[in-house]
């Protein structure tokens, strides 16, 4: 598979568009990192809340099995203690629930910070490049076969493609009326636009 370019200027900035795009990548994975995080302080109250209550009925069932061992009024006395430490149960399990919740939401928050913007950019930017890698695969396989001898037909498809891909300003460095001189079947003309739309492919012939 050809990533990049032949040609210098277009392998440059192929080079530069494939480490902004890591860059990229990386910088929305730190800011959802630092997101989720940032969230994730939300959930301190709910878990001190949680130790804390969890603390207090493991006291209070510590207490009420002290009360239980007192002979004759130990059963009477444990009944308050009980429905205390039930109690902090449940206010235990509502702590704990919203510390789910905010990591759940946290986990959320830090994937939309870290996806919409890579997937806006990666839904432009990498069909462009399997795009490329396409196009210049093919190329080089086709040189190949320029190479190995096959018929000129190959190379005046890419002239071509180069009379319709490339700039002016490339073309007229080819030779003062490109289009007429591929008309006309000039081999040396038409070899060169071939080279020229190759070396735009990524292949050197």
């Amino acid at each position: 598979m050809t990533l990049y370019a032949a040609a210098p200027a277009r392998r440059t900035r192929q080079i530069f568009g494939d480490l902004f795009f890591l860059a990229w990548i990386g910088a929305w994975t730190w800011a959802g990192l630092r997101a989720q995080e940032a969230v994730l302080e939300l959930a301190a109250p709910g878990r001190a809340t949680a130790d804390a209550a969890g603390g207090i009925a493991g006291q209070l069932r510590d207490v009420e099995g002290r009360i239980a061992d007192v002979p004759l009024v130990g059963g009477d006395l444990t009944g308050p203690f009980g429905g205390m430490a039930e109690q902090a149960d449940g206010l235990a399990a509502a702590g704990t629930s919203m510390v789910e919740t905010v990591e759940t939401l946290a986990l959320a928050v830090g994937l939309a910070v870290l996806l919409i913007p890579v997937l806006l950019v990666a839904v432009i930017y990498l069909p462009l490049r399997i795009r490329f890698a396409r196009r210049a695969g093919a190329a080089r396989r086709t040189a190949r076969q320029l190479a190995a001898g096959d018929t000129a037909g190959d190379v005046a498809l890419f002239a071509l493609r180069a009379l319709a891909n490339q700039p002016v300003r490339k073309l007229a460095q080819v030779a003062d009326d490109p289009v007429a001189a591929w008309r006309a079947g000039d081999e040396d003309v038409v070899h060169r636009l071939a080279n020229l739309e190759l070396r735009d492919l990524g292949v050197r012939r």
